[in-house]
């Protein structure tokens, strides 16, 4: 149990460590362009993640479902996820980690963690990934998305440095989390369900591609508490 976990996490620590090799040979400008290029891909990735769950195909006829589900779950969440600051937490253990690294005046040490963290630990893969290690013993689609997070992560760290490489430790915590509650959430989680987090998840991904394309500030990570929110919803709606 949890070898999945594992596997992904060395992988995304590999996949960091070759990134953050390649950015040292960078030059500023090449760097800028990588991280424009890593936001591109990033929309796209969430993008297609939400237009997946969201459009539905009837013969030649195309409609939308889940809509409604998102925009509550996104707003409630968002809600409670301001009032608890998840985002400012993230950054402060982002410092955290900076000072004790040594690389304290690495001013793109945080952002790179954040938007990593957030990216790899954000979607489907990681919830269904841990429960399917845990209960089925089928660590297929963990292996998977190792292969994905590791190319991921080495993009990022090319461009944001060593904090990307640090984006294992909540990946690590957060699935090890989910395969030792697998028992007890695999009772609740239905298929609508992850199909809602499917949603919820490449919206926030989506999110993060548009922080790093135009330079904005959406605080992704507050946005966080709207995966159970839509776990919630399906369950009582």
């Amino acid at each position: 149990m949890g070898t999945g976990t594992f596997v992904n996490t060395g992988a995304i620590v590999g996949g960091g460590i070759i990134g953050y090799i390649f950015q040292r040979l960078l030059n500023e400008k090449l760097k800028t362009a990588i991280m424009q290029a890593i936001g591109v891909a990033v929309i796209f990735i969430g993008l297609a993640g939400a237009l997946a769950q969201i459009l539905v195909i009837h013969g030649t006829k195309i409609s939308t479902t889940g809509t409604i589900m998102a925009t509550i779950s996104l707003v409630l969440g968002t809600l409670i996820g301001e009032l608890i600051d998840i985002d400012n937490q993230f950054v402060k253990f982002g410092k955290w980690l900076r000072r004790h690294v040594g690389s304290a005046d690495d001013s793109k040490f945080v952002d790179g963690f954040v938007s990593a963290s957030l990216t790899v630990c954000v979607g489907a893969m990681a919830v269904i990934g841990p429960l399917q290690d845990a209960l089925q013993h089928d660590p297929t689609m963990l292996f998977t998305k190792a292969i994905l997070d590791a190319v991921i992560v080495a993009i990022y760290a090319s461009a944001f440095g060593l904090g990307a490489v640090f984006s294992a430790l909540p990946v690590f915590i957060f699935q090890m989390v989910i395969t030792l509650l697998a028992v007890l959430i695999n009772q609740f989680l239905s298929t609508a369900m992850t199909n809602g987090i499917s949603l919820v998840g490449s919206m926030m991904i989506f999110c993060i591609g548009v922080n790093l394309l135009f330079d904005m500030k959406i605080r992704v990570a507050n946005m966080l508490p709207a995966l159970i929110v839509v776990v919630l919803y399906v369950a009582y709606v």
